[in-house]
């Protein structure tokens, strides 16, 4: 009989099961893929990514960098399958997308203390279990969780298309990364005025795949389809994911007026996907709007762009920090991890999976759950989602979340650069300390 029980083998799933057989527990890792299709998974890989194949900016100044190393420094299975795997991205860690996926499934599979479980969940098995089936959580297991609830648990996401590479005109687009920050590892598609204003008019207007009329309004703004955008406004989209500041035409010398930029998807560079462009246009229309970008006047889509709906938890009512539900809702042991509890963001899912997975494997052995400390990045975002007040958006790592550093120091007023290091040095410290004082002892003690 497993110890702890894994729901759902994405990255936070994946992260919750190797934590608890990492700490000693026997663990089944249930997963319902491929006995049971999603809308937006094309395999049984563990880890799949559905939207984009990048896990955020590298650099420990940004706070997606912050969050990726102190996941490094805990041992997180999924930062070590995504550094292996990594893809030139400029800034930001790209994965090779199936095998980045494939590594984590085989890692995870090969564990001693893991049984991997091929089935869907009906119900919540008994014992300390960790639910981290995601936003595409099947529609039984959804209703037990907003039996829990008394609530509604979902909002509207989008992913965009992928592209293949040789179909790219070369004569038109450039290689260039955003200030030129590290290599030139993004295609970039130029625009000019009269060009993108015709697109956008073409864009803000094409045909979209049908959803109910009252689920407009539920969609996340941090992941808001590209013709959303675009009906905000006929400059909205060339100050959002199409400006062109940073990425001047080395051909001209200048920034176009606007820029799509194009992301490499695999590990051989054939497939590349088309960043901030998550849609829910018809795929017919989807091939008729996007060749009038520049470069793409002869794409050939490995993959359209999809709509589907998430779920996530009103974890501000329902969740401790610990990621284990409040003893008001249900004594059981149960614990939520992933976008499940209302972060955004595949690097904040796998931290949350992690916290989930620690705690479960410690509620197992007859240990407190923990929480971690908020002068982390993974603490902040932790304590964020269960404690907001009203309405609980679903949310990425940021600075707002953490200590901040001071502005001046000795008469001396210093750079924002310089803040966000001290902030990512306060957070390492935090963790550091935490690790050996706290999350170390039992097993030092056993």
């Amino acid at each position: 009989m497993a110890d702890v029980t894994v729901l759902g083998g994405g990255l936070a799933g994946s992260e919750a099961a190797w934590q608890a057989a990492e700490a000693g527990c026997r663990v089944e890792l249930w997963e319902m893929r491929p006995v049971k299709e999603t809308p937006a998974h094309h395999t049984g890989l563990f880890a799949e990514l559905v939207c984009s194949n990048s896990l955020g900016n590298r650099s420990p100044e940004t706070a997606s960098g912050l969050l990726k190393e102190e996941l490094r420094l805990l041992g997180s299975v999924i930062l070590r399958c995504a550094d292996a795997n990594a893809v030139p991205a400029g800034g930001a860690l790209g994965v090779a997308r199936e095998d980045f996926a494939r590594a984590v499934t085989e890692t995870v599979g090969s564990h001693p203390n893991i049984e991997v479980v091929r089935r869907e969940a009906e119900d919540i098995p008994e014992g300390p279990v960790v639910i981290a089936t995601g936003p595409l959580t099947s529609e039984v297991l959804h209703r037990k969780i907003e039996e829990l609830s008394g609530e509604t648990l979902y909002f509207f996401d989008a992913a965009s298309p992928i592209i293949h590479r040789d179909s790219i005109d070369d004569a038109i687009v450039y290689q260039a990364s955003r200030y030129g920050r590290g290599e030139a590892d993004y295609l970039n598609c130029p625009m000019d005025r009269e060009t993108y204003y015709a697109f956008v008019e073409e864009l803000a207007t094409a045909e979209l795949s049908p959803i109910k009329k009252f689920e407009e309004d539920m969609y996340f703004e941090g992941c808001l389809p590209v013709e959303t955008i675009a009906r905000r406004g006929p400059d909205t989209l060339r100050f959002g994911p199409m400006k062109p500041v940073g990425l001047p035409d080395p051909r001209t010398g200048r920034e176009p007026f606007a820029v799509v930029q194009l992301r490499q998807d695999d590990a051989e560079g054939r497939l590349y996907n088309m960043v901030g462009f998550q849609t829910r246009l018809r795929w017919g229309e989807q091939k008729r709007v996007f060749r009038m970008i520049p470069g793409l006047q002869n794409a050939e889509f490995a993959r359209f762009g999809v709509m589907h709906r998430n779920t996530y938890l009103p974890s501000n009512r329902m969740l401790e920090g610990t990621m284990k539900i409040r003893d008001s809702i249900s004594e059981r042991p149960l614990f939520f991890a992933g976008q499940l509890t209302g972060v955004e963001g595949y690097v904040e899912s796998t931290a949350m999976g992690y916290i989930a997975g620690t705690n479960a494997a410690r509620v197992a052995r007859g240990l407190e759950p923990l929480r971690w400390p908020g002068g982390t990045m993974m603490g902040a975002l932790a304590r964020y989602i269960t404690t907001k007040e009203g309405t609980l958006q679903p949310i990425n790592s940021n600075w707002g979340l953490v200590p901040a550093a001071p502005k001046r120091e000795n008469g001396r007023r210093l750079s924002r650069q310089e803040r966000r290091r001290r902030q990512a040095a306060m957070a390492l410290a935090a963790l550091e300390e935490f690790v050996e004082e706290v999350l170390r002892q039992p097993a030092a003690a056993g």
